[in-house]
């Protein structure tokens, strides 16, 4: 068999491209057929005397036996090429009964010569090497077959018997083991592949056809011992078998075919390109035994990538151009690969020459193709949402801007890598935020203000070093996380390194640069913050440098370290908020401190103030200053609220069973008069302490008073409404005018402590106590000052016409239950004139 590329001339000699040991074999082969036809002729004939046919009509039957031995073949494709299967095995038997045993090489010689160059000059076109390899060893083969049945017995013109059929048939196996092997070595040398699989493919096909070989040979001999006439009656017989000879070998060879395009077909079942191309390759060259393979796939912008194996297993793929699509000869077949209307590729299948593509295999073909069409318009559909998806999740975490991490990416990153370090193991968090860059914007345009923005982030890219975290939180914004802060001795060391890493960032971004043509300076507010790794997380981190970023923009420097007692928010609160959701569900942490206001006439009790206190199992007594803002910012606070309002109800009740008629003044947050909900809450808090409304004192500050807020006059209208009394707690410490007091009605108006203290010395105190309480006589309502500590202020206020007053000259906060006994000293030590709680009468 010959091979070359696509669109070669055909070699009529057949030595271009054949391997050099290919032809040694050849030029082997067919001397030693010419040594053996020559010697064999030479032999003795050692005919009969009365031979009827003669010598030259013998020789003639033995050439024409062989040579239609050849030309009624079989063939069936195998890795390599076309394996042909002939009656060479019958034809020897019937030529050793017929010829003497020594002309038999040169009559096979010239009878397979013949017969193999009608086939080729019909059908399969074989060089003249070819036929000469082909000829030569059969008459090889048929030599030495010869030789080992000549060895046993004397076949010529002897009658049937055992040892006959012994002699012939070890003839018969020789012949077929030579011609078999001599064929794997050729397909073996040719395309570079083991002998071992097509010469058991050739023994597997040709095991069935070589017993019934025999049988016919040996049934011949007999026949023409017999009566020759009898032979008539075989040629219908010998149709028949070769019938089903074929339709044995075609039965097998499609089945081993279906299996293999199931098989190769499965393979395609890749997620890329490439594997799709490989596994096609692989399995067009096992599935039609090719000889080379091309699949050309059809990129963008005009471009294509092909994808070429061959028989000998070598696999290569390269960029190239549109393909040029010359008409494929007979022995290659081409498919265009398109899904719907959208082209995919090409598949280019290039048969041996000695076997050309049949209409199965072009079906075959057009399947395979199909397949392969579907597979690569998958891998590329898929590699489209790779790419969608890498791109997705790129953009995901990075600033399209700049190329840096996001703040969702920072946020995560920054966690993770706090997460892998020892946890007393510092890092220190720098906080970047470009100072006037809304005046770049707004002056230069925003492409300049982009143009800055990358400008520094390369150079932030450049100062990074390995093991930092770099990203770009938003605006101007941009965040360095340095991990590989030195451990050493000195605590002080880290936040000293981390404030050398900003300055020095800040010096280096400073270097002048051009922006939209104008030459300027990047100058940089840099907040620092070192922490150890496991004591906070980045989310917190970036809280304290941002606070540390806005103190350098105050205090006109470039870098700032965080100071933790300027941080209003720190997470120590956000840890005492879950503590306290812990603690309301409980009734020994949060205790009344009651505080009595007294009538400074009298000394009877006026009111009490219902403060709280925390009793912390861990921190121990918190004031309200240590907790009352962050419940007042938090979600906790109406439940907080509820407690409060509860416990001081509870008191006040116990007081009412004790005959005890003082009112209870509870702190009310601005927030909850923004809960249209309070009002009926408190309603049902007094029904179920039985406590009357007017006993409820809510205590507001001038601020809430003040907002125009609908929600805020609408809950006190309907506090109003209830009965519940309504003090002013602070009075004079806001900004407000007091048109308030003519917009809301009040019950009461509390003097703050700072002009208590002050009054004796401030003058401005003083006139502002006697403002107060002149204003309250005029309005009716009561006055109560704060924070009463010594009997000199206690007679100051007294002269001034101020009636009630509480603070530790009186009594400090006490528990609830001594408070009772208090009160009911206090009443029952009070003169018979004890001042009204409501002025004139007021309700």
């Amino acid at each position: 068999m010959t091979s070359g590329p696509a669109g070669a001339p055909y070699d009529r000699l057949g030595v271009r491209g054949t391997p050099g040991c290919l032809l040694v074999l050849t030029a082997a082969v067919t001397v030693t057929a010419l040594v053996a036809s020559a010697v064999g002729l030479t032999l003795p004939a050692r005919l009969p005397a009365d031979d009827s046919l003669g010598g030259p009509a013998r020789f003639g039957i033995a050439v024409a036996v062989l040579a239609l031995a050849q030309l009624a073949r079989l063939r069936f494709r195998s890795a390599a090429g076309m394996v042909s299967i002939t009656w060479g095995e019958a034809a020897l038997i019937v030529c050793l009964y017929l010829t003497p045993a020594g002309w038999l090489p040169s009559a096979t010689l010239l009878g397979t010569g013949l017969a193999w160059t009608m086939l080729s000059l019909h059908t399969d076109r074989r060089p003249v090497l070819e036929i000469v390899r082909i000829a030569a060893s059969l008459a090889a083969a048929s030599a030495l077959a010869v030789s080992v049945a000549t060895a046993l017995g004397q076949p010529l013109l002897a009658p049937p018997t055992p040892m006959l059929a012994v002699a012939v048939i070890a003839g018969s196996v020789t012949y077929l083991l030579v011609t078999a092997w001599l064929g794997g070595v050729t397909l073996g040398l040719r395309h570079g592949l083991p002998i071992g699989p097509p010469l058991l493919a050739a023994l597997r096909g040709k095991l069935l056809m070589f017993v019934g070989n025999v049988a016919v040979g040996l049934v011949v001999v007999a026949l023409l011992e017999l009566d020759a006439r009898w032979l008539l009656l075989l040629p219908p017989l010998l149709w028949l078998l070769q019938q089903t000879y074929r339709y044995r070998l075609r039965s097998d060879q499609e089945r081993r075919t279906w299996r293999a395009f199931a098989e190769a077909t499965a393979a395609l079942n890749q997620l890329d390109e490439r594997g799709v191309a490989s596994a096609a390759v692989t399995g067009a060259l096992t599935l039609f035994n090719a000889e080379l393979v091309d699949v050309e796939v059809a990129r963008t912008e005009g471009r294509w990538h092909r994808y070429r194996g061959d028989a000998t297993g070598q696999f290569v793929d390269r960029e190239t151009g549109p393909p040029d699509r010359p008409e494929p000869d007979e022995h290659e077949l081409s498919r265009a690969l398109s899904v719907g209307a959208a082209p995919v590729g090409r598949l280019r299948v290039r048969f041996p020459r000695s076997a050309p593509p049949n209409a199965r295999e072009r079906d075959a073909v057009a399947a395979f193709g199909d397949a392969l069409a579907a597979a690569l318009h998958d891998a590329a559909t898929h590699r489209e949402l790779r790419l969608v998806t890498a791109r997705s999740s790129y953009e995901a975490v990075h600033d399209p801007l700049t190329g840096l991490v996001n703040r969702a990416a920072m946020l995560g990153k920054g966690d993770q890598s706090l997460r892998q370090l020892a946890h007393d193991h510092p890092v220190a968090l720098l906080l970047l935020d470009i100072n006037q860059f809304k005046e770049v914007n707004d002056t230069l345009g925003h492409a300049a203000g982009d143009q800055l923005l990358r400008l520094t982030a390369n150079r932030l890219n450049v100062l990074a070093r390995p093991g930092d975290l770099l990203g770009r939180l938003g605006g101007d914004e941009f965040a360095l996380l340095l991990t590989a802060v030195p451990v050493l001795g000195d605590r002080a060391a880290p936040m000293a390194y981390a404030l050398r890493q900003a300055r020095e960032i800040a010096e280096r971004l400073a270097a002048p640069t051009e922006v939209a043509g104008v030459r300027m300076s990047i100058e940089v507010s840099v907040g620092v913050v070192v922490a150890d790794a496991g004591t906070a997380d980045l989310t917190e981190l970036l809280r304290r440098a941002d606070i540390a970023m806005y103190q350098a923009k105050e205090g006109g420097g470039n870098v700032a370290a965080y100071d933790g007692t300027r941080d209003a928010a720190s997470t120590d609160q956000l840890a005492l908020l879950a503590e306290l959701r812990e603690a309301l569900k409980v009734d020994d942490q949060l205790v009344l401190a009651l505080q009595p206001a007294v009538d400074l006439a009298t000394g009877a009790p006026t009111g009490v103030e219902a403060l709280i206190r925390w009793q912390h199992p861990r921190r121990g007594w918190l004031n309200p200053a240590d907790f009352i803002r962050p419940v007042e910012n938090s979600e906790q606070l109406g439940t907080f609220t509820r407690y409060v309002l509860d416990k001081a109800l509870g008191v006040a009740a116990g007081w009412a069973r004790e005959g005890l008629d003082v009112p209870i003044s509870v702190n009310l947050s601005a927030r909850s008069l923004l809960d249209p909900r309070l009002p009926a809450e408190i309603a049902e808090a007094l029904r179920r302490h039985q406590v009357p409304p007017h006993r409820l004192v809510l205590e507001i500050t001038e601020t809430v008073v003040m907002s125009e807020l609908e929600i805020i006059d609408e809950v006190l209208a309907t506090l109003r409404s209830m009965g519940v009394q309504l003090a002013v707690d602070d009075f004079g410490t806001g900004f407000s005018s007091l048109t308030f007091l003519t917009r809301i009605a009040v019950d009461e108006l509390k003097v703050d402590r700072s002009f208590v203290i002050r009054m004796a010395d401030s003058p401005e105190a003083a006139a502002i106590v006697r403002t107060t309480v002149g204003l309250a006589h005029e309005l009716g309502l009561r006055v109560v000052a704060e924070g009463v500590e010594t009997a000199e202020q206690r007679m100051a206020l007294a002269e001034l016409g101020c009636t009630s007053a509480q603070g530790y000259h009186f009594f400090k906060p006490m528990p609830a239950d001594k408070i009772g006994a208090v009160l009911g000293s206090l009443r029952d030590s009070a003169e018979s004139n004890v001042f009204r709680l409501r002025a004139d009468g007021a309700s």
